[in-house]
Formats: structure tokens, C-alpha cells, sequence
């Protein structure tokens, strides 16, 4: 009997089926083999190739191969066996009979090959559990197991010396196995289901060749106007070049805003990977709102060898080889979201986990490193440490406001920080004195809150060019409807707004800057990290004093002034509880009447060693708990974490899809024939985010309709305003 792992059919000539079997054992070998090299890099080998040769020892049962002849349409009339779809608990079972308590490594990958990395007890997946599935021995005696070549059923078994000693990285090591097994299964069966799809991936572009082309654009900016600002982004970017042979490791670049640290860290990160023989940079970015001009600047110089993944991508500006290369990351230079990178890194789905082992020996670098979330912490900074101790990974920390990310003990509770970061740039501080374009103009009581007449009266007499930046979108309404009666009125920015809407906005306002025409913007903090954008007067509510250093790289930008100005005033009511609170709490508790410098680098130590003192926890949902505590034993919560581990926290959020530009056409077709990926991927950028209890009361009300199960969408007119977004009415609060 011939055992099969998929069957695909295509026409003849005369329109009737001719049928392809994908041999299991062929399928087994080639997964095993791939699985294998892939995991040679984690110097578990034996560990990958042995996860591919057993995780479809499942579809050796009768049930299994019937199921397929019969569903595939291969043989219609084949006998149906009971039994059940599940191929994967075989594979698992065999690995624990063979290999004892070590076994459990290859269970957890074989078990969760299509579900995802199992718990190991059960809580709400009690069936899921990998303990419980340990115990379904039929799946295992239902294999014809004399029928099973031997060197796939017991071959070499795997060295247990290279499981990780310290079982605080056992997870990660696990997962980055997983991600060798889940790639590798997806390949081959691609390979074989879809060859045309297959023969389009490949890289194609090396390291040295990026290199050529980052040098050649850089030269043209070699006769650049021999400016302040220009005289240190050219001293900051040969810095980068001349410390990027330093070996591998954690890097902080502290270079204040406007300084050029875009290019200048990818021109360390491309020579650091030329020198040490790294395989891709991959550059983490905080915000959506951003992500798209940073990939421009990027895709700019090195075309195609980018690809970006995160959510708010448009279809468009997709290939058929970059829409692969995001399953897997197999490409030179990766775009992404802190979101994508760190939710991968405790990720227990197949899709998440999948590119994990294309991080190893790469360029990490972390734009704007300061908005790592005070709540996760702690396991941000214990798998930063991992990949760079184990995995050959090159962390940078680029930041305007470096924080203070090294151990930190108070009051019975420690922080384990990152281990030796070394700073690429020999004196920030001299650079940040060389770089000062604005003049920040502090409250004189930081307790007298203005109201929104005074402010706007305040914002008016700014000059014709200004822009204030708050930290609510109802701030922001507030701020924008008193300043859009005065002569010129004003533009609002914020999350109230689709992507697509703030990227036409955020375009339309550089252009009026560049022309020198009247332009006063109100926004919230997402214009602050990474926006390039130039005013020469900028106010900014009370705040962190990372937002409020952000803020200032709005102002004077270029260099343009002898210095622009920075006022900061007290809005009429405090930040909202949480972290925004706690941040403006601990701006005033450090500078009210002190001579702590704004925008010094020792100042922000000092703000961030503070604030993260007031983080009631930097293990907020025991993380530890679930993937360290028992992982001695092997007996480690993959699921439960994954969901708990959430960078942004948004349970209490429900996006809708509103009316902009092309997307009511879009919204009709969702509506009429389904979700398909290239829509949806197309709809994100005419999403906004709300509070679940608002859409539920905008679907009674009508203004909103669910098109398609767990999708809403806008559905009347007054809705989305052309300059406001999404407005509901002033008694109803939106989402910060």
C-alpha cells in the first residue's frame, strides 16, 4: 500500500482529473531533512529532523488514509474508517515512548504542528492539553507500525545535551524548534500543492549587495548644504560605520531627534551583518502610523530586497514575493511593528511562531525603544537577552530618549535588565548640545490647568505655522473646534481618523510647510515618533518627558531657525489613568522645581528609572509562571501565555470600517462574497479602533452594521466627519 500525505489533481486535456500523490514517506524525509538544516543553526539538528520524521506518523492509520482518498476525490468510494482528522497526537505519543521525559520537546512541536504549541495542563483547552493527549494511546496503536520504515520510525536518537541547561530560555528554544518544523512542513507541502507559488520564493539579494546600494544612496548627499544639523548626521552616521565592527551583542544609538538615526542605524546594521556574518535586519517599529514612511525610506534604496509586515499594509505596494517572504521572513530586510516581532516571540500559533528561526543571526533594531510596555517589561527585556545570548542576534536600541533598561531593585522587587549595552555614539551628550534647535518653555506651576479657551487663544498667536499636540482624541476634538473658528482654522490628526485619511493629512501638511502656507495642526502623540515634519513652534500638553522630547523633534527640525520653541502647558484635566497618568506624574514630580535639563540624556535616565518604579508590575500576567517556573519538567503553558502576552492592549476595542476614498466600494464587496486576504489586508487602512460598548450601541442605533460575522462597518453618512474621523457626539467617549 502506497501511504499518502496530500493528493492534488489537475486536467487533462480533455478537462478530467489527473492525479498527483505526495508519498508520506517522502513527505516525512523532506520535512525531517528541512526541519533539520533549519534547526542546525539552533545546533539542534537531530532535534529538527527527527520533529519532521514523526510529525505525520498519524496519517499512517487507515482512518487517516481513507479520509484523504475519499475527501480529495481521489477515490470517492474508499471505505470510511472511524476515527477522527487528528494526525498529529500519534507522532507525539511515539516521541515520548521513544525518548522518555525528552520527548516532551518533540510532543509539544508534533502535537501543535497545524493547532499551535499546546499547554501542557488544561484549564479552558482541557482538551487541547498536552498531558491529556499523552494519555490518548489509540492513536498511536492504530498505526500499521511494521509498515513504517524503520529509519523514520526509530531512527538516531537526538543528543540531549544540547536541551538549554537554564530553563528560563527552555520556551524560546522550543518555540524557535517549532518555527524549523512549522516552516518546514509548510514548504514542502507548497512545494508539491503549489509549485508555481514555490519557485517564486527565494531571496535573491545578499547582505553585500544592500550594502553597495545603502553606499551609493548616501553619496548623494555628499553635497548636501553644509548646515549645523547636516555637519552631525554625517558625523553620527560615520560613527555607525566605524563601531559596527564591535562583536555582536545589545547596542544602544542615542541620537536626538532629527539627528538621522534612521540611516544610520541600518548603515551599522548592514556593515555589522556584513562583518559577522549576519543574514537580514529586521526593523521594529512602535507605530502603524509610521511604518510606511520608514519602509518608503528603505524600499527607496534597496527596492524589493524590503518587505513589510504589519497590519496596516496596503495590497497594492505588495509582490507575489513579498506577500510570501512575510509568512517566513525570508528576505533580506524586514519592516515591522513591535506588535508583530514581540507577540511572535510568545506566540504559540503556527503562523506567528513560523519565522521565529529566521531571526537567528540577524540585525534586531528597535526604533524608539522607550515605548517598550512598562506592563511586559520584564519578559521583553528576559527575550531580549535570550536572542542575543543564544541566537546570534544584534540588538540596537535607537532612540531620541534612551531608557533606563539595566537592573533595577527597590522595595523587595527586581528588575532584570539587559546584560552589557554598549553605545554606538562616543558622547551623546556632546551631540545633544550640538543639537539643540529648540528652547523648551516649561510650565511655571505645573498644577494651574489652563482651560481649552485659553490654550487655543495660546496656540492662535503662535504664528501662522504651528502645531499642538494633546493626548486624547477628545482633547484633540476639543482643541481643534475652538481653533477652526480663527482666521486660517486648523487640522486634526488622530486615531478618530482611518490610516488612509491621516496618511492624505499628514502629507498635505508637509506640503504646506514645504510652501510656507498658513498651517496649524492639532493632533494626539501619534505625530511625535518618527513623523518627519518641521514647525517652528510646537505645543504640547503636559506629558512624559519622552513625549514631551518627541514633541520637540517636530520643531525646527532642520535647523532652519536659531532656535524654535517648545511650550508646554497644563491641559484642563490630567492624562488618563494608567500609564499616560503615571507618566505626566512622574514628569512633574522630577522637574517642578528643579534644574534637571528637558532634553538632556542623563534627564531621561533619570524619568525612566522613575517611571518604571511607579509599573505596579513588570510581569503583569506572569509570564514567568506560565513559561518558566516548571520548565525543568517540560511542562510549560505555550497557549495560555500567548494569549495573556498582548503588547497593546485592546481587549476592550472592536475596529469598524468607515467611508473613505475607495473603501465603501470595498465594504460592498466584504459584504457580498466574504473575506479573502488581499480585502481585507486592503481594508486595515480604513479601520479605526473604538470602544466595544460604543459599537454596540452604534449597531442599535443603525450607524453601524456587522457586514460579515465579527466585521463592522460604518453605515450612515454623519459617521465619519471629513476632517474630524469618526464622531459620535460629545457626551461619548472615545477610545485614547
Amino acid at each position: 500500500m502506497e501511504f499518502i500525505a496530500h493528493v492534488r489533481s489537475t486536467k487533462d486535456g480533455a478537462g478530467d482529473p489527473h492525479w498527483h500523490l505526495h508519498s508520506l514517506e517522502d513527505h516525512l524525509r523532506e520535512v525531517g531533512r528541512r526541519a533539520g538544516e533549519s534547526a542546525g543553526k539552533l545546533q539542534a539538528g537531530d532535534w529538527g529532523r527527527l520533529s519532521g520524521l514523526w510529525h505525520d506518523l498519524g496519517k499512517y492509520s487507515p482512518a487517516f488514509q481513507s479520509m484523504i482518498q475519499r475527501e480529495s476525490g481521489y477515490d470517492p468510494e474508499a471505505h470510511i474508517e472511524s476515527g477522527t482528522r487528528n494526525h498529529s497526537t500519534a507522532g507525539a505519543i511515539h516521541a515520548v515512548e521513544q525518548l522518555g521525559p525528552p520527548g516532551r520537546i518533540l510532543a509539544y512541536l508534533i502535537a501543535g504542528h497545524h493547532a499551535g504549541l499546546p499547554d501542557w495542563l488544561g484549564d479552558q483547552h482541557a482538551g487541547a492539553a498536552l498531558s491529556t493527549r499523552l494519555r490518548q494511546k489509540e492513536y498511536l496503536d492504530a498505526l500499521p507500525l511494521s509498515a513504517i520504515p524503520a529509519d523514520i520510525i526509530a531512527p538516531q536518537p537526538p543528543d540531549n545535551s544540547k536541551i538549554p541547561g537554564n530553563r528560563d530560555g527552555a520556551h524560546l528554544w522550543l518555540r524557535m524548534l517549532f518555527s524549523c518544523l512549522v516552516d518546514a512542513d509548510f514548504l514542502d507541502t507548497e512545494a508539491f500543492m503549489t509549485p508555481d507559488k514555490s519557485a517564486v520564493r527565494g531571496q535573491g539579494t545578499t547582505i553585500a549587495q544592500l550594502s553597495a546600494s545603502f553606499d551609493v544612496h548616501m553619496t548623494g548627499f555628499a553635497g548636501a548644504r553644509p548646515t549645523v544639523v547636516n555637519r552631525i548626521r554625517a558625523d553620527v552616521l560615520r560613527q555607525c560605520r566605524e563601531n559596527a565592527g564591535l562583536s555582536p551583542g545589545l547596542f544602544s544609538l542615542t541620537v536626538p531627534t532629527g539627528g538621522g538615526k534612521t540611516l544610520a542605524s541600518m548603515a551599522f546594521a548592514l556593515k555589522h551583518a556584513g562583518i559577522h556574518g549576519k543574514r537580514r535586519v529586521i526593523y521594529a517599529i512602535p507605530y502603524t502610523s509610521i511604518i510606511e514612511q520608514t519602509a518608503g525610506i528603505f524600499r527607496e534604496i534597496f527596492g524589493e530586497a524590503v518587505i513589510e509586515h504589519h497590519s496596516s499594509l496596503d495590497p497594492d505596494r505588495e509582490t507575489a514575493k513579498s506577500r510570501l517572504a512575510t509568512e517566513n521572513w525570508d528576505a533580506p530586510v524586514v519592516v515591522t511593528t513591535n506588535v508583530q516581532l514581540f507577540e511572535s516571540l510568545f506566540a504559540a500559533k503556527t503562523s506567528r511562531c513560523r519565522k521565529l528561526h529566521n531571526l537567528i543571526d540577524s540585525v534586531i533594531v528597535l526604533d524608539e525603544a522607550q515605548t517598550l510596555p512598562p506592563g511586559l517589561l520584564q519578559p521583553c527585556l528576559d527575550v531580549l537577552n535570550l536572542l542575543t545570548k543564544h541566537y546570534g542576534v544584534t540588538v540596537v536600541l535607537c532612540t531620541a530618549t534612551q531608557p533606563a533598561l539595566t537592573e533595577v531593585a527597590s522595595f523587595g522587587r527586581e528588575l532584570r535588565g539587559l546584560d552589557n549595552v554598549r553605545e554606538i555614539i562616543v558622547a551623546p551628550q556632546t551631540l545633544f548640545d550640538a543639537l539643540q534647535r529648540v528652547k523648551v518653555e516649561m510650565p511655571a506651576d505645573f498644577h494651574a490647568r489652563e482651560n481649552w479657551d485659553a490654550i487655543a487663544a495660546k496656540v492662535g498667536a503662535g504664528g501662522t505655522a504651528a502645531l499642538a499636540i494633546v493626548n486624547t482624541r477628545n482633547d484633540c476634538r476639543e482643541l481643534w473646534r475652538r481653533l477652526s473658528v480663527q482666521d486660517g482654522g486648523a487640522i486634526h490628526l488622530s486615531a478618530s481618523m482611518c490610516g488612509a485619511h491621516r496618511a492624505q493629512v499628514i502629507a498635505d501638511v508637509s506640503k504646506r510647510l514645504e510652501d510656507g502656507a498658513p498651517v496649524r495642526v492639532v493632533s494626539t502623540q501619534l505625530i511625535e515618533a518618527g513623523v518627519d515634519i518641521d514647525f517652528p513652534v510646537v505645543f504640547r500638553a503636559l506629558a512624559g518627558l519622552d513625549s514631551i522630547a518627541q514633541a520637540a523633534g517636530r520643531c525646527n527640525r532642520e535647523g532652519r531657525l536659531e532656535s524654535g520653541r517648545v511650550v508646554v502647558f497644563v491641559p484642563p484635566k490630567a492624562a488618563p489613568a494608567g500609564q499616560l497618568r503615571r507618566a505626566e506624574q512622574t514628569t512633574v514630580s522630577l522637574m517642578a522645581g528643579t534644574a534637571l535639563e528637558t532634553l538632556a540624556p542623563d534627564s531621561f535616565a533619570c524619568y525612566f528609572r522613575h517611571f518604571y518604579l511607579s509599573e505596579p508590575h513588570w510581569d503583569k500576567h506572569d509570564m514567568h509562571g506560565l513559561l518558566v517556573r516548571n520548565a525543568g519538567r517540560m511542562e510549560i503553558q505555550f497557549r495560555t501565555a500567548a494569549e495573556r502576552f498582548r503588547y497593546v492592549d485592546d481587549a476592550d476595542s472592536q475596529p469598524i470600517l468607515v467611508w473613505w476614498d475607495e473603501s465603501e466600494s470595498l465594504i460592498g464587496k466584504l459584504a457580498r462574497d466574504g473575506p479573502e486576504r488581499w480585502l481585507m489586508r486592503k481594508l486595515q487602512r480604513y479601520s479605526v479602533n473604538l470602544k466595544r460598548r460604543v459599537v454596540e450601541r452604534l449597531v442599535v442605533t443603525g450607524e453601524v452594521r456587522e457586514v460579515w460575522p465579527g466585521i463592522y462597518a460604518q453605515n450612515v453618512d454623519t459617521l465619519y466627519h471629513e476632517h474630524l474621523g469618526v464622531v459620535i457626539d460629545n457626551n461619548e467617549p472615545l477610545v485614547i
